[in-house]
């Protein structure tokens, strides 16, 4: 499987001035697949530790931070002669290990020339609910999501379509626009989680695929029973629940009365902070005003809530397997909901863009995301078909003016005073179109 993760990877092992790395994601994405392969394609030997089932591990850390003595009992564990430059080291679930967390900092400051690696997928809850010490500005991150619609098709066998995606060759995309959409609605079913990917690419069966997702969600489900307190689990089982509901509403700002009757914010934020912090969940906030920075203009009480996954999002909904050879029926789904996640999904996935919403105070029209692409501000509608009328991203352009303006549609590609129509199967490349 291939992940396109994998070349910022190789970027940061040749940088200079090179920080340990912390690759940062929800549970089941790939985290651990990604540092060992990467590890088995570019290094000698790997150094693979995790803390959740090696207390020996542990022990390392307890007595100092001196690095000499760490690398020899890292040595002595794993059976790996460690070699700066030739040897990745790799501290996976490192949140069950505060000390080992700590002890970036000391090889960032006196030994930069070791290669380390760490992963956690509750590493944000941990330092937040344990009060642990973070080693900030000693390290770098990577936010790993899952499967790209392009690496999906990729896994599938289909990588003649998913380069066209990154290529100028529109002629030869809309000759082949039939097989991207068939593709698509597989992948809004089957989502990027990558053993969902994995099994549907190997056997193409789709119930088992919905075994693999229904697996991860209990999964999820588990962890919040795990990793919080008793009195917390039932508010974040309320606000993880009422997620598909929020989305097929016809207003999708969060409600709290959604989650339960009555229920205030203060009484659900904190359940909703864990789940934003597991990666679980995107939260997207409403902007009062499109100018730079978006962060600036965000409005504190207003937001939209979706998953980290359109496969998942299936699941959790019961959508059935029946839907994706029903016409275009899946694009429609939660009054075009699940197509709204794919194109967040994408969105998220790509330069780590600033993604927010734009409505007006009245309620009378709103764009579905707005980004912050490098110094451009750039509204994009999203359309569940080929109906491209948008009464909302008009009133947005005619009172802002931008210069740039998007709609993912199934149409084809077009672009027209400052409007651009970028099929839905080709929003991943939306940077480089935007440049066009």
């Amino acid at each position: 499987m291939k992940r396109n993760a994998i070349e910022n990877l190789i970027k940061w092992k040749k940088k200079d001035g090179r920080k340990p790395l912390i690759i940062q994601g929800a549970r089941q994405v790939g985290k651990t697949w990604l540092m060992k392969e990467f590890a088995k394609t570019h290094y000698k030997n790997v150094a693979y530790v995790s803390f959740n089932d090696r207390e020996d591990a542990k022990q390392i850390f307890n007595d100092s931070y001196d690095v000499d003595n760490i690398i020899l009992s890292l040595s002595a564990i794993t059976g790996v002669q460690i070699l700066p430059e030739d040897t990745l080291i790799i501290f996976d679930e490192i949140q069950e290990c505060e000390r080992a967390l700590n002890v970036l900092k000391f090889f960032n400051e006196n030994a930069p020339q070791y290669h380390i690696m760490a992963a956690g997928s509750l590493l944000g809850v941990a330092v937040r609910q344990k009060n642990m010490s973070f080693p900030v500005g000693q390290v770098e991150f990577l936010n790993l999501y899952p499967l790209t619609f392009g690496e999906f098709l990729d896994a599938v066998g289909e990588q003649q379509l998913s380069g066209l995606i990154f290529e100028d060759n529109k002629a030869v995309i809309r000759a082949v626009k039939e097989k991207y959409i068939t593709l698509l609605k597989q992948y809004l079913f089957v989502g990027g989680m990558p053993e969902a990917v994995y099994r549907f690419a190997k056997n193409k069966n789709l119930n088992e695929v919905r075994d693999i997702q229904n697996q991860i969600l209990e999964g999820y489900r588990q962890d919040f029973s795990k990793y919080t307190e008793p009195r917390s689990v039932a508010r974040i089982t309320s606000v993880w629940n009422s997620v598909p509901a929020q989305l097929a509403k016809e207003n999708k700002k969060f409600s709290y009365q959604v989650v339960n009757k009555g229920a205030r914010a203060r009484e659900y934020e904190m359940a909703l902070e864990w789940l934003v912090l597991c990666g679980l969940v995107y939260k997207i906030p409403r902007i009062t005003k499109p100018d730079l920075p978006l962060s600036a203009y965000v409005d504190p009480v207003a937001f939209k809530l979706y998953m980290l996954d359109t496969g998942l999002l299936c699941a959790k909904s019961g959508l059935e397997a029946q839907t994706i050879i029903n016409g275009n029926a899946i694009f429609e789904e939660f009054k075009g909901s699940l197509t709204e996640q794919y194109v967040l999904q994408e969105l998220k996935a790509q330069k780590e863009l600033f993604v927010a919403y734009w409505s007006k105070k009245s309620g009378t029209a709103e764009v579905d995301f707005v980004i912050q692409d490098n110094s451009n501000v750039v509204p994009v509608e999203v359309k569940a078909s080929v109906n491209l009328k948008a009464k909302s991203l008009a009133s947005y352009r005619e009172q802002y003016q931008p210069e740039k303006a998007a709609r993912a549609s199934l149409a084809d590609f077009e672009i027209n005073n400052g409007l651009y129509n970028i099929p839905l199967y080709l929003i991943e490349n939306i940077s480089g179109i935007l440049k066009e």
